[in-house]
């Protein structure tokens, strides 16, 4: 252990006076790798109390695991919660004689556990309500001689909560809540937006129910309050609720009945929109009227799917069939729906338990006391370590049984249930795994004393995720893209990441579709990376697999992801050159390469395809060869896993409704697009029948992006021209047409104020035109890894001004590679948003056409040579204006060792720009610090060497403001 630097008490006692004389009374302490060192955090919890904190929330207690940034966020929600618990017990014991001293009072857990009063803190609360539903219905619910799994289906009045029981509970170790990941054992739980008082919405001809309530006031129409149209009264339409069996506690004066002619008026008004809407889309719908009760019903049939999804996600998601599991009904408005949900989803059974209405509290009665004790561990599971786990297994369950037996249990009453939260190395992916002590065995070479983990988690990801890889993938920085795409390449729907690989893949789908179609049959799997051929950059490598459907001679469906690999050869380690010049000099190049031929992997032919890039000076074959391989099968198998799903959807739909419903969601992407183009046209009119739009942005090096949209008001569509735009430069921030496209897409989605499918159809009233020889379509050898990661922030921000939508956001992605022969590390760093009509930019967060995750502090300075010196928002960086652009940040990174450092970064010279009068955002920096103390200013792309003791700094960009800035 080296202390590079101790804490200065003085300074730290004057920054938390000042938090003090806030107001703020509570504290959260989170510091770098205190899981691990804990005093550091121990001191200013102390020096806090001591200064009158009345609460005090150390991470190295709430939760002391690796991952700076979830223990983080854990440790704050505990800080935030724990005073209000605290609160409500004091209020709730002092209605008691003596306070309930003497009194064994017990609280609910998220675990599903109870704990004694005085041990209830705030991280594991989050749940704890719908946990007493999961002990309910599996106290009462689950057979164990027929051992059928149940499903929990816990629907209120403004969202649903569904959970799984098979004799054992299922416990997550993360999950996020409101944005929010938090660290604590908690039940699988997956809650929907979706419940009684659910709103409903007709927008571009789809019928939408919330996520916003109408709550408890004014609440759903029938209440009698002005209430919207919502969830209850679509069921008091349709006769499955009955006014006379509720208490008159309703309308303005709370003692009238439910008012069913309130409700049958709001939703005649949605009837009457359907049918307007029917009417205006001409042939190509049936015409005929729907009636009130039709479209109460087809509400309902929406809300149903919407809660059928969680419970999908925590079966077929889970590799488990959905069909054979009971459904256990529970909840204020579950029963209105449970049976068409059970037969929806192939279930045979639906239980409704006698105290369904209060089931979770009736759990509560029925749960243990449990007490839970864990420490951190990177063991790797192998018999070297066996004997090191089972000692720390073994100590903790002392632990546990000490404490149960201290609250007056005895060991008799203890039962101990040993996990470990495994993953594969390098991965992001972590399973909580579950051992029951009752099996331990002796240890063999494949697991310890205290059970078969190993076991227990190849079984899981197996059924979870369709494979197993033997050592990584590519899920730290979550850089990759998942999408099923039509018979003719389209997209069709997509798990919504990383927006520039959106369009492109479907481009490259296409491209593969030209090339192969003839010569592709089942067992064959396509991989691309080309710029011509659909792709973005070189490291993005696009694995497509086609769907054989029997009976049909060509593929039915297309599925493909899209991957960022760390290192595929190249002038630089991490394959993001800073000064190429040439596609070849960015690393291996795959246009229409079988990566699997008849279901066997081609990987003595693949290899040789990464190792080529080295047979050019100056060149190198890819430094990863090991972790390409395994990333390429866990690809491979990944497409093989959403071959499943969608093969399940047609044997139970048939081709022909699959497909329809495919080109529906893509007409209705479609109608949405032309909405807001109808919108955009009647806002700026102009005589004539066009409206015109216009925007100039630049690159660094002067070249211009320049836009003309025409909208034609009455057809609804338009044209996207950037002709004017810069010739192809000598650089690598040259942009293939696909990213163009990807970019386009991103942009109309973002112009719609509401949820649509993101996908080919958002195209169809779009018309592109791209002069061939400019920066947007270059030619076939030029380099282009600048481009996908930097042009095409530039042509959002172009998009964007024209269409007056907000002001310019950091226009950046910051991308950072630094490695040697022997490691390789890539990060994209988040800058400003731009500002916008309503809203401030957010500060310090990734915008646009990026959606990476940044590698956690601890996770970088654990595995590379590397020190994070700082990592923090940096103030005044946004443009101000009468809405504020959001911050840069500054980041800085000291170097262990010598190293290869490749910058790839934009607006360093041209100012993020603000809009209708607000202020520019600050233009980004890049700064080496040498060990010398000099510094010297990198510009905004370079490669340089290194050394130990170095630190490089980089400042982001902030966003552009909105509106003209008051300073008074």
């Amino acid at each position: 252990l080296r202390i590079l630097k101790d804490i200065d008490e003085n300074e730290l006692k004057s920054d938390l006076q000042k938090i003090l004389d806030k107001g703020i009374s509570s504290l959260a302490v989170v510091l770098l790798h205190s899981y691990t060192f804990n005093e550091h955090e121990q001191r200013i919890g102390k020096i806090a109390k001591d200064l009158g904190f009345e609460h005090v929330s150390l991470s190295s207690e709430v939760m002391p695991m690796l991952r700076a940034v979830p223990r983080g966020y854990t440790a704050c929600v505990d800080a935030y919660l724990t005073p209000c618990i605290d609160e409500y017990i004091r209020n709730f014991t002092s209605g008691f004689d003596e306070g309930l001293k003497n009194v064994r009072v017990l609280f609910m857990q998220s675990d599903g556990g109870l704990t004694p009063v005085d041990k209830f803190i705030g991280s594991r609360a989050i749940v704890s309500g719908p946990a007493g539903g999961v002990v309910g219905y599996a106290m009462t619910s689950y057979d164990k001689k027929q051992q059928m799994p149940v499903i929990g289906f816990d629907m209120g009045g403004t969202s649903t909560d569904v959970s799984r029981y098979a004799g054992t509970a299922e416990h997550v170790f993360e999950t996020t809540i409101a944005g929010v990941t938090i660290q604590a054992p908690q039940l699988d739980i997956n809650t929907v937006a979706a419940g009684g008082g659910s709103k409903l919405f007709l927008i571009s001809g789809v019928f939408a129910v919330g996520p916003e309530s109408a709550g408890a006031n004014p609440g759903p129409a029938c209440y009698g309050r002005d209430g919207p149209a919502t969830i209850t009264d679509a069921n008091l339409c349709v006769g499955r609720l009955l006014p006379e069996y509720f208490p008159k506690i309703f309308g303005k004066s709370n003692n009238a009945p439910l008012d069913e002619i309130a409700a049958r008026q709001a939703l005649q008004t949605l009837a009457d929109s359907v049918n307007e809407f029917l009417v205006g889309e001409g042939d190509r719908v049936n015409k005929k009227n729907l009636s009130l009760e039709e479209v109460a019903m087809g509400f309902i049939r929406v809300a149903n799917e919407a809660m059928c999804r969680p419970i999908r996600s925590i079966t077929q998601g889970k590799g488990y069939d959905t069909s054979q599991h009971i459904l256990a009904c529970f909840g204020g408005a579950g029963g209105q729906h449970a049976c068409a949900i059970a037969r929806s989803l192939g279930m045979s059974k639906v239980i409704i338990h006698r105290y369904s209405g209060i089931l979770s509290a009736y759990g509560m009665a029925l749960a243990d006391v449990v007490h839970e004790e864990q420490e951190p561990c990177a063991a790797t599971y192998s018999k070297d370590e066996f004997q090191h786990l089972d000692e720390r297994i073994n100590c903790l369950r002392q632990k546990c049984i000490e404490e149960l037996m201290s609250q007056g249990f005895s060991k008799a009453q203890i039962k101990t249930e040993a996990f470990l939260n495994m993953l594969y190395k390098g991965t992001d992916c972590a399973l909580m795994c579950q051992s029951s002590h009752d099996e331990a065995k002796i240890a063999t070479e494949e697991c310890c004393t205290n059970g078969d983990f190993r076991r227990v988690f190849n079984t899981r990801y197996k059924r979870e995720f369709g494979f197993m890889i033997p050592d990584r993938s590519i899920q730290e920085r979550l850089d990759f893209s998942c999408a099923l795409f039509g018979p003719d390449g389209g997209l069709v729907a997509n798990a919504p990441h990383i927006p520039v690989h959106l369009g492109a893949m479907q481009e490259t789908v296409k491209y593969q579709i030209e090339q192969l179609n003839v010569e592709l049959s089942d067992g064959d799997v396509i991989l691309a990376n080309h710029p011509h051929a659909g792709g973005s950059h070189l490291p993005d490598l696009t694995v497509i697999t086609p769907v054989f459907y029997p009976g049909n001679a060509k593929p039915v469906f297309f599925v493909a992801n899209r991957g960022h690999h760390a290192d595929i050869g190249g002038i630089t380690p991490g394959s993001m050159p800073a000064k190429s010049t040439s596609l070849q000099q960015e690393g291996a190049i795959f246009r229409s390469f079988k990566l699997v031929r008849n279901g066997i992997f081609q990987e003595k032919e693949v290899t040789e395809m990464f190792m080529l890039p080295g047979q050019i000076p100056g060149n190198s074959g890819t430094r990863n060869l090991h972790d390409n391989l395994a990333d390429l099968r866990a690809q491979v198998a990944a497409n093989q896993k959403g071959i499943i799903l969608v093969t399940d959807l047609i044997k139970e739909y048939t081709l022909a409704i699959v497909q329809a419903y495919m080109r529906h969601i893509q007409e209705n992407a479609e109608i949405a697009v032309r909405d807001m183009l109808r919108e955009v046209a009647k806002r700026n009119k102009t005589e004539g029948e066009t409206t015109t739009l216009s925007a100039v942005d630049f690159m660094d090096d002067g070249t211009p992006i320049q836009l003309k949209v025409t909208i034609n008001e009455e057809e609804a569509s338009a044209i996207f021209d950037f002709s004017g735009t810069g010739f192809e430069v000598a650089g690598n921030c040259n942009t293939p047409p696909a990213v163009t496209l990807s970019a386009l897409i991103y942009c109309l989605r973002c112009m719609i104020n509401h949820d649509i499918p993101l996908n080919q159809g958002c195209l169809n009233p779009i018309k592109t035109i791209i002069p061939k020889g400019t920066i947007l379509c270059p030619s076939e050898n030029a380099a282009v890894v600048g481009g996908n990661v930097l042009t095409s922030q530039r042509i959002v921000d172009v998009v964007f001004k024209a269409f007056s939508a907000c002001a310019a956001s950091q226009g950046c992605m910051n991308n950072i590679t630094f490695g040697d022969n022997n490691i390789a590390y890539y990060e994209t760093v988040a800058g400003g948003a731009g500002a916008g009509p309503n809203w401030n930019g957010r500060s310090g967060i990734h915008t646009h056409m990026t959606n990476t995750r940044i590698t956690d502090a601890e996770i970088l300075e654990k595995r590379y040579p590397i020190i994070l010196k700082s990592f923090t928002v940096m103030p005044d960086t946004g443009g101000k204006g009468q809405w504020d652009g959001g911050d840069g940040i500054i980041r800085e990174l000291l170097f262990r060792k010598s190293l290869t450092l490749s910058i790839l970064t934009e607006r360093r010279v041209f100012e993020p720009y603000g809009l209708k009068g607000g202020k520019p955002g600050k233009r980004g920096q890049n700064i080496l610090i040498q060990e010398n103390g000099r510094h010297i200013n990198l510009g905004s792309k370079i490669s340089v060497d290194v050394e130990g003791g170095d630190v490089f700094r980089l400042i982001s960009p902030g966003g552009g403001g909105y509106g003209t800035y008051n300073k008074t």
